[in-house]
């Protein structure tokens, strides 16, 4: 069994949202073979120097704890944790992978993404992401202090979500021709994804081939969800709060 995720945008201001993933850690997720991550795990990652903090700390040791019990964890970036290192993926035994990253199965092959490289329609956001992805940049920003980048932090994500209020939709999709093109370039490889917050999937027919394309769930304080390969075929699982008698 493979398990995928994305957009959980963990952080101490998601209480529930942290609850429920890290039930699925220690409980769902084991009887998997392979958990892969595909970006935007935080709702913000200022640098693996402050993998200490509190609540980064909890969210690690169940990620490690996972991991020693077996299961294989692939983290990519999002736009939310660009900045996630060697050193966080070091702390809870996952690998990093590229975006976008071919995973081809004995039985399937798949191409997977975070998916927000092909929101060419947004030029600001495809401005802003060129922005932070650049190494130099990156570097520059690691430089600063903690508390320098928790503001900057701040200050990217009212300006994310002042630049969404100001639209009639807040998430832009995936580009449609950059999109049959990525599946081309990628083989007609089932492609899987997150990024836009809407679950769905698509059926793409591109030169005359049938490709599906699954679109993550982002998750939320009552709901989760996971995308599951059982070996034959894909399905949805909802993850939900733990019953009370």
């Amino acid at each position: 069994m493979i398990f995928f995720i994305s957009d959980l945008h963990l952080s101490p201001r998601s209480p529930g949202a942290t609850a429920l993933f890290l039930r699925f850690l220690s409980g769902r997720a084991r009887q998997a073979e392979t958990l892969y991550i595909l970006g935007d795990l935080f709702e913000a990652w200022i640098g693996d120097d402050d993998i200490d903090a509190p609540y980064h700390a909890k969210i690690v040791a169940a990620l490690r704890a996972a991991s020693e019990a077996g299961l294989k964890i692939y983290l990519m970036h999002g736009n939310r944790d660009f900045l996630l290192g060697e050193q966080f993926a070091a702390a809870t035994c996952a690998k990093l992978l590229a975006d976008p990253y071919d995973l081809a199965l004995p039985e399937w092959s798949f191409v997977l993404s975070h998916g927000d490289a092909l929101c060419l329609d947004d030029a600001d956001y495809m401005a802003f992401r060129a922005k932070v992805r650049d190494p130099a940049w990156q570097k520059a920003m690691l430089a600063k202090p903690r508390f320098l980048r928790r503001l900057v932090a701040r200050l990217m994500r009212w300006r994310s979500r002042a630049s969404q209020r100001a639209k009639s939709d807040p998430y832009t999709d995936l580009q449609p021709a950059a999109t049959d093109d990525f599946i081309r370039d990628h083989g007609y490889c089932t492609f899987i994804h997150g990024h836009t917050h809407r679950p769905a999937k698509h059926d793409h027919i591109i030169d005359g081939i049938h490709v599906e394309r699954w679109v993550l769930a982002d998750w939320h304080e009552d709901r989760g969800e996971c995308l599951a390969w059982d070996g034959e075929m894909l399905t949805r699982e909802a993850i939900l709060p733990e019953k009370r008698l």
